[in-house]
């Protein structure tokens, strides 16, 4: 068993919503969802297939509402970030992994 170091400066809020992330190395688009997020960090699902590792830097575009949209200007909120964690507990039980993503 391997123990786990708690990390976070922030108080995470659960949020599932939708994320599209942009892989550079990967030079695509990988759709998952967000499971919870903090002024510094986001905990998402990707697909099996997506090829992440920690210290790749990723591009999150987090969609808006057409309401949101017409408030903000954009349709979507971009944030940058490095993965720190990635998680395949769950890889046979739903074919997802668990991105943990520290913002830049």
């Amino acid at each position: 068993m391997q123990a786990t170091i708690e990390q976070r400066t922030d108080t995470r809020n659960s949020v599932s919503w939708p994320v599209s992330v942009w892989m550079p190395e990967a030079n695509r688009f990988f759709n998952g969802r967000s499971c919870n997020i903090s002024r510094t960090g986001v905990f998402i699902t990707l697909p099996v297939a997506t090829p992440v590792q920690p210290g790749n830097v990723l591009e999150l575009n987090f969609p808006r509402t057409e309401t949101l949209a017409r408030e903000k200007g954009q349709f979507a909120r971009i944030k940058s970030g490095r993965v720190v964690r990635v998680d395949r507990e769950n890889l046979l039980e739903n074919a997802e992994i668990g991105v943990g993503i520290a913002f830049d």
